[in-house]
């Protein structure tokens, strides 16, 4: 099964102050790239989001603690195995993957980030990180990106990435980033990890801040499954290569950049939904017209979580119905259901809380039975708007998920 209206991104653009290296060292699995090393330019300042899950992973907590501690020269990724729910032997080979990787480099080990995606409660290979690490060393390269996006993979079926270059301030500035993901997706964050990178020099703390925004426009918008895993990482790196000098967020040059970057986001976010497990259909759930983001989010999860709508939306199922009773019990207070309005695409399927007298099943059937489309709710309670991008239901997802680790 093929993703959704997927294009394997080709053209990447180097990022000056960023070196790629990727090796196939057998993490858990024999003749695939399974580990990624980023080398970051001294001037390189690194931003972070993680995953809210209280069993998070143990690179994910020595992440955060090195993180706060000092500016990254080196950030490890493997797949194949999370690294979580390994209790204090997880976490000391954790650090000691970070220690490998500073006796290779020479820098600390407090300046390696680990990340680690696979199959959670197994302890680590640790041959397979002192193999693993000089061969990726050895193969840094600015050019890696295509191979990087690659290497960091799991259950997805394509690399996601995407690169461009634009021009701000006269100054042509590049942004390239890569992420993986296709199961265990949901906000807060994801069973995803994501690395965006620019050569523009930005201020710790607005990079900070702006990967938190942009996180929050993004990979916090998506869900297949509606599971939070317990290693999603999100980072977002200025290597201060290029003479773009970002430090006033509110700058009309920090907005253009800001843009660029989230538009970045969005397309590796959306990748992962397109590449979702077993997904056939690539869906926009737009709430708008509420009270707040809260109630607009609380609506738009629960019509995206339903296993009623999802596998409607398999079957091509104009069953709207399920859409209804869904936004019914979102937990939204005070509901007056005559304002409420819902479309499919650009037709109207519910008229002030009742079925819209103009709509036909057949124009349902057409609009569920393309493989991208939008369901639009309006509220009418206020004038707030959020947006989130799902999938269906499969028997494709179930079987992945069941063979997962055999």
């Amino acid at each position: 099964m093929m993703a959704v209206n997927f294009e394997v991104f080709k053209d990447f653009c180097a990022v000056d102050g960023i070196e790629l290296g990727i090796t196939q060292a057998g993490v858990r699995y024999q003749n695939r790239d399974d580990m990624v090393l980023i080398q970051l330019a001294e001037t390189a300042v690194t931003a972070g989001v993680f995953t809210l899950n209280a069993f998070c992973a143990a690179p994910v907590t020595i992440c955060k603690d090195h993180l706060a501690k000092t500016n990254p020269r080196y950030l490890l990724i493997n797949t194949g195995n999370a690294n979580a729910g390994t209790g204090p032997d997880g976490y000391q080979n954790a650090i000691d993957s970070c220690k490998l990787v500073a006796q290779t480099t020479g820098c600390s080990a407090e300046q390696v980030l680990p990340f680690s995606t696979g199959v959670i409660g197994e302890p680590l290979d640790m041959t397979a990180f002192e193999r693993g690490i000089p061969a990726a060393f050895s193969d840094l390269s600015r050019d890696n990106w295509e191979r990087a996006a690659s290497g960091i993979m799991t259950t997805d079926t394509l690399p996601k990435g995407f690169s461009t270059q634009c021009e701000i301030s006269g100054v042509m500035t590049t942004i390239t980033g890569i992420s993986k993901g296709a199961g265990m997706i949901m906000p807060n964050m994801a069973t995803m990890l994501g690395f965006i990178a620019t050569d523009a020099s930005v201020d710790k703390s607005v990079l900070q801040t702006w990967c938190k925004q942009l996180a929050d426009a993004s990979f916090n918008r998506i869900t297949i499954d509606g599971d939070t895993s317990t290693n999603d990482s999100c980072m977002l790196i200025a290597t201060g290569k290029s003479p773009l000098v970002i430090s006033d967020a509110d700058s009309a040059e920090a907005q253009q950049l800001f843009s660029e970057l989230k538009n970045a986001f969005q397309v590796l976010a959306q990748a992962i939904v397109r590449d979702g497990e077993g997904a056939t259909k690539f869906v926009t759930v737009e709430v708008s017209t509420a009270a707040s983001h809260k109630e607009a989010l609380d609506v738009a999860y629960t019509v995206a979580h339903s296993p009623l709508v999802k596998t409607a939306l398999f079957a091509s199922d104009a069953n709207w119905g399920r859409i209804l009773a869904a936004i019914g019990r979102s937990g939204v207070e005070n509901f007056d259901l005559e304002k409420v309005q819902i479309f499919l695409d650009d037709v109207q399927i519910v008229e002030n809380g009742g079925r819209c007298v103009s709509y036909t099943e057949e124009a349902g059937s057409a609009i569920f039975a393309k493989s991208e489309f939008a369901i639009r709710i309006q509220l009418g309670r206020g004038d707030i708007e959020e947006t989130l991008w799902t999938t269906d239901l499969s028997h494709e997802y179930v079987s992945i998920n069941a063979d997962y680790r055999s």
